[in-house]
């Protein structure tokens, strides 16, 4: 019986940063056409209520520097600049599980974490930790 092959993740350091915006219909669609106009690339993109009728939207762009000069443009308050790490893969059974289990033996907390199913038997996953961890999380994690 031949065993098929899977393919090693891809683990990358990502740069990202947020905006916060009021809790509204319209509000993320209206960041994203921005950034649609002016050629912005995103990696990762997450939104979430923060409180407050205020809402969250976390950006991994391609280009930083490309995002930041949207904001401006558009005046919007960006947080600094943070990290995580973006992972890419084979869909297979346990996939998200196994990267869950190198940080837990390592002893690293999650911070917070997103995966969905690609298709064509592919994922992807968008993880943060905390600030301190984060140079042995790339260590654990075999991050580029």
């Amino acid at each position: 019986m031949e065993r098929e092959l899977i393919m090693a993740d891809r683990v990358k350091k990502v740069n990202y940063c947020y905006v916060t915006v009021p809790n509204r219909a319209g509000q993320g669609a209206n960041i994203l056409g921005e950034l649609r106009e002016e050629g912005v690339g995103l990696l990762a993109y997450s939104g979430f209520p923060a409180g407050g009728g205020k809402a969250q939207l976390d950006m991994v762009p391609e280009n930083m520097s490309a995002l930041k000069r949207v904001a401006r443009k558009n005046d919007w308050k960006l947080s600094k600049v943070k990290k995580g790490f973006l992972i890419t893969g084979q869909n297979d059974l346990g996939a998200v599980h196994r990267h869950y289990e190198k940080l837990a033996d390592a002893k690293i907390n999650i911070t917070a974490a997103d995966a969905v199913s690609a298709g064509k038997n592919r994922y992807g996953m968008i993880l943060w930790v905390k600030t301190k961890d984060y140079n042995k999380a790339a260590r654990v994690l075999k991050a580029k």
